[in-house]
């Protein structure tokens, strides 16, 4: 089963991405220079936003999230896992993590990135504003019988 979700943001010139554990979007317009998981601001979505089939299928334990970041030119995929107690009910944050803590803004765990590791010519797109697309897919894959 795949489920797919996309939301747009856009950059803003504090953010830092240096960030050694999560990366984030947010509903939030603004981004104080403190925001350094922060990569994008004025998302048109939040996690309590996002469907319900998308919402259930990150609320199993057997969920990949492919999450792919586009900024101009610049892209970059990260894997993420789901797990049983994300409620995705935060109004304006989605946080994907490199730990496996959840919480109502959690979106992906075990991620393989975090802000400081993602491109540095993507950050620096998003430092100048640029929009940010993430494109989601949440793929549950089931045991071969």
């Amino acid at each position: 089963m795949k489920v797919r979700e996309t939301l747009v943001c856009r950059g803003h010139p504090n953010v830092s991405g240096s960030h050694r554990t999560t990366f984030e979007v947010t509903r939030e317009a603004h981004l104080s220079p403190a925001g350094h998981c922060i990569i994008g601001v004025g998302a048109d979505k939040g996690a309590a936003d996002l469907s319900d089939e998308f919402r259930r299928a990150l609320a199993d334990s057997r969920a990949v999230l492919h999450t792919t970041l586009t900024a101009g030119e610049h892209s970059v995929c990260i894997r993420s896992r789901g797990h049983e107690r994300m409620t995705l009910d935060h109004p304006a944050d989605l946080v994907w993590r490199k730990s496996g803590f959840v919480c109502g803004r959690t979106v992906g765990i075990f991620s393989d990135h975090a802000a400081a590791t993602l491109p540095r010519n993507l950050i620096a797109v998003l430092q100048e504003g640029a929009e940010l697309a993430v494109e989601m897919v949440a793929v549950i894959r089931t045991p071969a019988r």
